[in-house]
């Protein structure tokens, strides 16, 4: 017979084996990616596989570089960056007129998040026939223009949540100290939100960065994202794996830094959606 104590400390155990064996099996392609991104062609085809390189072989980054593909990955920063930046301040803005002034009514911020609903496929072409109209196909305003219109229901969304659990009593304080509008969304508003600003902003960013229907319809070359950079080592006869890691790599590094750097950010954000919700 077991006493308390010890089928407490085995079902502990089991549920750390769990928990190690699940992570594993989440990061293993992670891993696996990594490492053949630094792999010869020999090692990759090997079998069995091998599981490190014999040693570290950097030629499928140098020839990114080289050859200018590794500017895409640029390009993504600069559109997902900037389109997150205008998503965020427009976005929120308009959700504190619908927060604080009920602007529209009770249905639209509902309405506002079914926009976010439509699939992209469905509105691509459309929108390139209307970008090569205006001139904006392979451009960087065009991109990031899309980018915007199609993440400001999400942001507009998010930030309206988080802008209600704020009291009002705060922001009346401050317009009865002297504060005018503008300055009690900056002053109030903004520090009071800060973690759902950062948390909605990281997911803003990643739907962004991830983004392939939209950079593959409506850019070309100078604009060429890495998602789209990727689909060029694809071929009909072979695939040149260890560029298509390389880059992968490449378009992972960015991610990993944001949401390393707001994590806290990005938790508290989450913490208090679940809370609200």
């Amino acid at each position: 017979m077991m006493t308390v104590k010890q089928r407490f400390a085995l079902r502990t155990s089991l549920r750390l084996i769990a928990a190690v064996a699940i992570t594993l099996f989440f990061l293993f392609p992670i891993y696996w990616l990594f490492m053949i991104s630094f792999k010869t062609p020999d090692e990759i085809y090997s079998f069995p596989p091998k599981w490190f390189p014999g040693q570290m072989n950097f030629n499928s980054y140098i020839t990114l570089f080289k050859d200018g593909d590794a500017i895409t990955v640029w390009n993504s920063l600069v559109v997902a960056g900037v389109s997150t930046v205008i998503a965020m301040f427009l976005g929120t803005i308009c959700a504190y007129s619908l927060a604080r002034f009920r602007t529209g009514g009770e249905h639209l911020a509902n309405w506002i998040i079914s926009q976010r609903m439509i699939p992209p496929i469905a509105v691509v072409f459309p929108i390139f026939l209307l970008y090569v109209w205006l001139g904006l196909v392979d451009t960087y305003t065009g991109v990031i223009l899309l980018y915007t219109a199609f993440n400001l229901p999400y942001v507009i969304w998010m930030m309206r949540g988080y802008i209600l659990d704020i009291p009002r009593a705060l922001e009346e304080s401050a317009l009865v100290d002297g504060c005018t509008r503008w300055q009690v969304i900056w002053k109030v508003v903004f520090p009071m939100s800060r973690a759902g600003l950062f948390a909605t902003a990281i997911f803003t960013f990643v739907f962004a960065w991830n983004d392939f229907i939209f950079a593959l319809v409506l850019t070309r070359t100078e604009v060429a994202t890495y998602t789209v950079q990727v689909t060029h080592y694809f071929g009909g006869q072979s695939n040149f794996w260890a560029k298509i890691s390389a880059m992968s790599v490449l378009g992972t590094v960015p991610i990993f830094v944001v949401v390393a750097f707001m994590q806290r950010y990005l938790v508290r954000g989450i913490s208090l959606g679940a809370v609200k919700g």
